[in-house]
């Protein structure tokens, strides 16, 4: 049975059993918090659970190193949107020790979509179309300067309302264990 058959097979006997009356709720986050975190698999859980918050808190954002890479990219856009049309006051940034997007080489990527057929032709296009692949597929030097990093962007927006608090933290994958590396309450005084 392939991944998808196997979904579909189960969201079926889910619906039928009618398991998402455990989860409804509405679109507005009871805790009025952003969670701007990292798609890591080990966070899945480990992070609601660690941060005590289940369906319905909170609105929570997974991208590559919970990096807020361009300020006017779809991160922001969606850290505005829960802002302004969903009632969040606060915004956590949340990376994690033992990140990924620690010393990504966008070399190796690049080497990997050759391998897997995207033509050099292609890439020179995109260069040539100004796409700064380098700078795009760029990781970080240090999870703690890009949570700091991810921070100050979204501090800063001009479209960001100043009684909007943001903090930043550093999780361990392991233990669920948080660092506050930026504490939102204090910047805003």
């Amino acid at each position: 049975m392939s991944l998808l058959q196997d979904i579909l097979s189960h969201n079926e006997a889910f619906v039928a059993a009618k398991e998402y009356a455990n989860y409804l709720t509405d679109r507005f986050p009871n805790k009025k918090m952003v969670v701007l975190t990292c798609m890591d698999t080990r966070l899945v859980e480990l992070l609601p659970r660690a941060m005590n918050f289940g369906q319905g808190d909170v609105k929570i954002i997974k991208i590559a190193g919970a990096q807020v890479s361009h300020p006017f990219g779809s991160a922001m856009r969606s850290i505005l949107v829960a802002v302004y049309e969903l009632g969040a006051t606060e915004v956590f940034v949340v990376g994690h020790h033992g990140c990924g997007m620690t010393g990504l080489s966008c070399d190796a990527i690049l080497q990997k979509a050759r391998d897997r057929g995207v033509s050099e032709k292609m890439l020179k296009t995109l260069a040539h179309a100004g796409i700064d692949l380098k700078n795009w597929l760029r990781g970080f030097d240090s999870v703690e300067g890009s949570v700091r990093g991810s921070v100050e962007i979204i501090r800063n927006h001009p479209l960001l309302p100043r009684d909007i608090v943001v903090h930043g933290l550093i999780m361990d994958p392991e233990t669920g264990s948080l660092n506050l590396l930026t504490d939102g309450y204090t910047a805003a005084s």
